[in-house]
């Protein structure tokens, strides 16, 4: 029903994949940081598994650098996940080609565009009836995105961020009289709730951005706040973004012992691409 639901109203996801990475130097020298893998996969192909689960299929990918790695990936995504005949007179023949039912559009948002700019670039793709989601190309989760976008709407607020509670970089010990009575590896940040991406907002928060030399966080988001219109999902599952290489093997790690909370069921069907 809920997939049904999703089809049928089309809301479009915006994908910010245009950021340099420099704290992944290791990985971004070649490619852009979104096209890194987890077990194989693109962190970006991750992310938009996750939002094809929940039935939202229509993607707005905002390019920076190295942008054309990300648009030759989606471009020759049939090919590269088929089974190949070479017949005699040289024809290639594709067998049981692994196909998802996205809508893909590539838009080229320059590379030193900063995040509020990639957006106010491609609201020429958006609706202006229509709430959309928006995320960073390079955080994982389990968020339950009906329950985000429900929130969203019962609270008729312009924007909805995701809150989250980031696991803490070094382990923590729970100390008594000298003694340690609990050690937690991966206990959560005690600094409080943090922005964890996954936003659902109005086409209104395009007037919050003055600038496309301005980051979302910085430029509109306050301003959305300051007109008390900025509500927080709070979310307690698993979060994790992939700022270092550290934290691309902690992903890794998850992804290939089964443990990846993120993991979701292939979808087929048709592709959809869009060069803008």
């Amino acid at each position: 029903m809920w997939h049904s639901y999703c089809k049928k109203n089309a809301m479009k996801i915006v994908l910010l994949a245009g950021g340099f990475g420099s704290r992944l130097s290791e990985e971004t020298s070649i490619k852009p940081k979104p096209m890194v893998e987890i077990g194989g996969i693109p962190i970006l192909e991750h992310i938009m598994n996750w939002y094809m689960s929940f039935g939202f299929y229509e993607f707005i990918i905002c390019l920076g650098y190295k942008g054309s790695e990300i648009i030759s990936y989606f471009k020759d995504y049939n090919f590269k996940n088929s089974s190949c005949i070479i017949t005699e007179n040289g024809k290639i023949e594709t067998l049981n080609t692994s196909k998802k039912p996205w809508k893909i559009i590539l838009a080229q948002t320059g590379v030193k565009t900063q995040t509020a700019g990639r957006l106010k670039k491609v609201s020429k793709f958006l609706s202006k009836e229509k709430d959309f989601m928006m995320t960073y190309g390079d955080g994982l989760s389990d968020i339950n995105l009906k329950k985000l976008l429900n929130f969203h709407n019962k609270k008729k607020k312009l924007a909805t961020v995701t809150a989250v509670k980031p696991l803490a970089r070094f382990g923590a010990m729970d100390i008594k009289n000298d003694n340690v009575i609990d050690f937690i590896e991966k206990p959560k940040s005690e600094s409080g709730w943090i922005n964890g991406g996954f936003f659902v907002l109005s086409y209104e928060v395009i007037k919050y951005i003055s600038s496309c030399q301005e980051s979302w966080e910085k430029g509109p988001l306050p301003k959305i706040v300051k007109n008390n219109q900025l509500a927080a999902y709070k979310h307690e599952g698993f979060w994790q973004p992939m700022d270092t290489l550290r934290e691309k093997f902690l992903l890794t790690d998850l992804w290939e012992r089964g443990k990846a909370p993120w993991k979701t069921k292939k979808n087929t069907n048709k592709n959809i691409l869009e060069f803008k």
